[in-house]
């Protein structure tokens, strides 16, 4: 993170195989220590009196009331698991089964689905959003259920995106170290059934 020379970072511990309810921020500590505290109560203050209080030191200040412990100890479990797994492997994985899925939504589906994203694997993550003209992605999501082809249709957190590219949303597929082509396989042939659904 210092390499990045960022200023925070945020990150959430269900994108990483643990449990959802818990994630950390990374922040450069004088940017911290100006901030004000967000929650009260517990170890976060140093002294109280009728009509003020005095914070505690980072990181105390911003962990008011029960910390999370139970989650915090998936998380560590999750972070053992892919320790163990190395992140250049989960990375490769990654990589290859993107490129299965692209390929793959290329040679059967070339002029009815539209990719966003770019076609290098090395610059994207391991999700893949996509559209048929003329289907709305919540109707394509809705059949991809019925065959248990699990699916995300919206926008994603990213409603001036969607603006950007003149779509009101788009259905996404993300692949992970628990996927492997045979799931790449399902999602094809789960879209080609919706495709013929929806008369294309």
């Amino acid at each position: 993170m210092q390499a990045w020379d960022a200023d925070f970072v945020a990150f959430s511990a269900h994108k990483m195989c643990g449990p959802t309810g818990i994630g950390g921020l990374w922040a450069r500590y004088e940017l911290l220590n100006e901030m004000p505290p967000f929650l009260g109560g517990g170890e976060m203050i140093r002294d109280v009196r009728l009509d003020s209080f005095t914070t505690n030191d980072v990181p105390w200040k911003f962990e008011a009331g029960t910390p999370a412990f139970v989650e915090a100890i998936g998380w560590g479990a999750a972070i053992d698991y892919l320790t163990d797994l190395g992140m250049p492997a989960v990375r490769d994985h990654e990589m290859q089964l993107t490129r299965y899925a692209l390929d793959a939504l290329r040679a059967r589906f070339p002029e009815s689905l539209k990719i966003y994203g770019p076609n290098d694997v090395s610059i994207r993550g391991g999700a893949v959003s996509f559209l048929f003209d003329g289907i709305h992605a919540h109707d394509i999501s809705q059949v991809l259920d019925e065959d248990a082809v699990c699916a995300r249709a919206g926008h994603h957190c990213a409603k001036p995106l969607m603006r950007q590219l003149g779509v009101p949303a788009t259905t996404r597929a993300s692949f992970y170290i628990y996927n492997d082509e045979a799931d790449v396989d399902a999602l094809v042939e789960a879209l080609a059934k919706a495709e013929k659904f929806f008369g294309l």
